[in-house]
């Protein structure tokens, strides 16, 4: 008979091998990280997505023994760093700085994405809310948004603004004030908001709205002059600039970017990225400099997030058809 090979030691054997395995199978997700992590920032270095990858990396780097690294991948929007996340193994190596625009723009200003936003993706946490910052350079004769809204009618069409690419959060941040304010403005399209601010700087275009991080320290230094904020509250950062809804009552168009990874993610691999992730950015050192640089501290549970996320795709949605924005 078959069973008779079964001995005793075979028996033990056996099932001391298969309790091996389960514990290993149970064990693995204890032992992340094993290996280096990847940040995919969907947007060329100089971003608010990339400052936060960076104060991010090197804090996981230095709590968890693995080299973080940030893993710029732009185009399309972000819909190429979407795309790649989204297809990428769900270990909790490759983990994403996702965006407003992302997440919750793209989807309602392309036609066809090859990923959902929200089936495709563990969310984990929101990170911050970001306002935005309308920017000119100081060669033009503005300082408030009354004076930008007369410079626009008497120049129709001819005032240029900067955006980190078509469709991205800066472009419809724009559009909807065009909409509110009846002004014509020439979108100018960059590669990424690095280029975008660049193109300020240089007096390439006269206008630009950029989240909070990346225009705060240019306003500061000079370099730009910042005329309002996008939020509804003046923000720390700035308190003397005024808020657009202060000139524009109603306009509001506050961005986020938060941490997701693909879909699929163990548990006990969310919890453990969650709670360093928590514990990081509630550091003093990390905290304070996000509020300087005009980005607020928003951390979430992952339902919380997925929730935010649901309901800003319905926003924005609602925003691209009143506006009538559509791709260059």
């Amino acid at each position: 008979m078959l069973i008779s090979y079964w001995t005793p030691i075979a028996l033990g054997l056996f099932f001391a091998q298969a309790l091996s395995a389960a514990f290993a199978q149970n064990a693995a997700p204890s032992a992340f990280p094993s290996r280096p992590i990847h940040i995919v920032v969907p947007f060329p270095p100089g971003g608010t997505s990339d400052i936060l990858s960076r104060l991010l990396g090197q804090k996981f780097t230095e709590e968890w023994g693995q080299p973080v690294i940030t893993d710029n991948r732009p185009g399309a929007a972000g819909n190429i760093a979407s795309d790649y996340v989204a297809r990428s193994k769900p270990d909790g190596s490759t983990l994403y700085i996702n965006t407003v625009g992302t997440h919750a723009i793209n989807p309602a200003i392309y036609s066809k994405l090859n990923f959902d936003p929200i089936k495709d993706f563990s969310a984990l946490t929101n990170l911050v809310n970001l306002p935005s910052l309308l920017l000119t350079h100081p060669a033009i004769p503005v300082k408030t948004v009354k004076q930008l809204i007369a410079l626009a009618q008497l120049h129709p069409g001819e005032l240029q603004y900067s955006s980190a690419g078509s469709g991205a959060q800066p472009h419809l941040t724009a559009e909807l004030f065009k909409t509110m304010t009846h002004i014509q403005l020439l979108h100018v399209p960059y590669k990424g908001a690095g280029p975008q601010m660049v193109a300020i700087i240089s007096g390439e275009v006269a206008i630009t709205f950029a989240t909070a991080p990346s225009g705060v320290p240019l306003a500061k230094n000079g370099q730009l002059r910042a005329l309002a904020v996008t939020s509804a509250k003046r923000i720390a950062a700035l308190p003397q600039v005024a808020t657009i809804g202060e000139t524009v009552p109603g306009y509001l168009a506050v961005g986020w970017n938060g941490l997701v990874g693909p879909a699929g993610m163990p548990a006990a691999i969310i919890d453990k990225i969650l709670t360093t992730t928590h514990r990081v950015v509630q550091l003093p050192e990390i905290h304070d400099k996000l509020i300087g640089l005009g980005a607020e501290p928003a951390l979430s549970t992952p339902t919380e997030f997925n929730d935010l996320m649901k309901a800003e795709l319905i926003k924005w949605a609602r925003v691209v058809k009143q506006s009538g924005a559509t791709l260059d």
